[in-house]
């Protein structure tokens, strides 16, 4: 089993993704609340890219521009699906606080994401129980562009229940 750290800052535009100490890949954002970003794993370089209200979620290949995958996140449904490569895997989302989610293919869980903080840091771990090939790199960045997004919307809650209370 592998263990790989992320980190972003809540209200910064880049997750930086680390295995140890060595840096292994990156998700920048445009902007903090930008729906495009571009990602790099392994050295291999992706575009990622969500519609508006974050519904769908797509992944591309950023040399030929080619669609590797999308899922539809609905955030009262804790359970999608995403087709990569001609395989089914099913993202779980775990618990009320998305602090544990996780990507599951054949009912087997292949890769669990933990949250360990949220004040000033969104970080946690990633934990994969099958081997690194092309369909786990595009998992695990679209674990965490999924998981970008939910911050997104609980800080847009937030945001508006603070305009209503004042």
């Amino acid at each position: 089993m592998d263990k790989l750290q992320w980190t972003k800052d809540i209200f910064g535009s880049k997750l930086e993704l680390r295995q140890g100490y060595e840096s292994i890949g990156k998700i920048q954002w445009e902007s903090m609340v930008s729906s495009k970003a571009q990602a790099m794993i392994n050295g291999k370089l992706f575009v990622l890219n969500r519609e508006f209200f974050l519904s769908k979620l797509e992944i591309y290949d950023a040399n030929d521009q080619s669609l590797l995958g999308m899922v539809m996140v609905n955030i009262f449904n804790p359970r999608s699906d995403v087709l990569i490569n001609g395989k089914r895997f099913e993202l779980e989302i775990q618990n009320f606080w998305q602090s544990r989610w996780s990507w599951k293919y054949n009912g087997a869980e292949i890769i669990r994401f933990t949250s360990n903080e949220f004040i000033t840091k969104d970080k946690g771990d990633i934990e994969l129980f099958t081997a690194c090939n092309e369909e786990v790199e595009i998992l695990i960045l679209l674990g965490l562009f999924v998981r970008n997004q939910f911050i997104l919307f609980i800080l847009l809650i937030l945001l508006v229940l603070l305009v209503v209370i004042v």
